[in-house]
């Protein structure tokens, strides 16, 4: 591996690169090498959710399946917060029985996902992807346990190398997500702000994912 793509939604297979992309139980491809598979907040459908959860518990058993997610909460949808917390646990257990790490979309509810974090004791790694915040939610992350991956907001809002330059070698990951931008690009932004080579970062990432993904 050279580089690792935290979250995509477009398998490239580039040799180059390994992907972490992003599935639904609902649109499951049988092709995809490294994948994630959750229920994302936008797409929580009540007369689903159950048969939805079989099968995200089913893939998880693959060696194929390095994470469960995006699963997360979202203040910013119409769909209500106490169902995108219920559906939200219900996948935490599953990560937990299966020891994958998860990989959230969070929008606007960071206090509600540290609370869920603490009361559920939860052990598996959790990754909050596509962070746009500040250095102060940043450190409150970091000081509760969570990943950061960083992607389209990192190039589009210089305001991110602060919070980037802020966070520690061991806990960050980088990722595409669905931008048009390349991962190199983002690599090459990242180094940048790092202030090291390329070839650095790859080996930070690269231990990072070793660390998180237990390879």
């Amino acid at each position: 591996m050279k580089f690792f793509n935290l979250h995509t939604h477009k398998f490239t297979n580039n040799s180059d690169i390994l992907e972490l992309v992003n599935q639904y139980p609902w649109d499951f491809k049988e092709d995809i090498p490294n994948y994630s598979i959750g229920i994302h907040p936008w797409y929580i459908d009540e007369s689903r959710v159950e048969a939805d959860l079989k099968i995200i518990e089913e893939k998880l058993q693959l060696k194929q399946c390095l994470a469960l997610g995006e699963c997360g909460l979202d203040k910013r949808i119409e769909i209500k917060l106490p169902l995108q917390i219920e559906v939200f646990e219900k996948q935490i257990l599953l990560a937990e029985k299966y020891k994958k790490p998860l990989v959230l979309h969070l929008v606007a509810a960071f206090d509600e996902v540290i609370e869920i974090k603490n009361r559920l004791k939860i052990n598996v790694p959790i990754i909050i992807h596509g962070f746009s915040k500040n250095e102060q939610v940043v450190k409150q992350l970091i000081d509760n346990g969570f990943y950061i991956s960083f992607g389209k907001y990192l190039l589009q809002n210089k305001v991110m190398e602060a919070v980037f330059k802020s966070i520690p070698n061991d806990k960050f990951f980088l990722e595409t997500d669905t931008i048009n931008a390349t991962l190199e690009e983002v690599y090459q932004l990242a180094a940048k702000y790092k202030k090291i080579k390329i070839e650095d970062l790859i080996k930070i990432v690269d231990s990072n994912f070793k660390t998180v993904f237990n390879t």
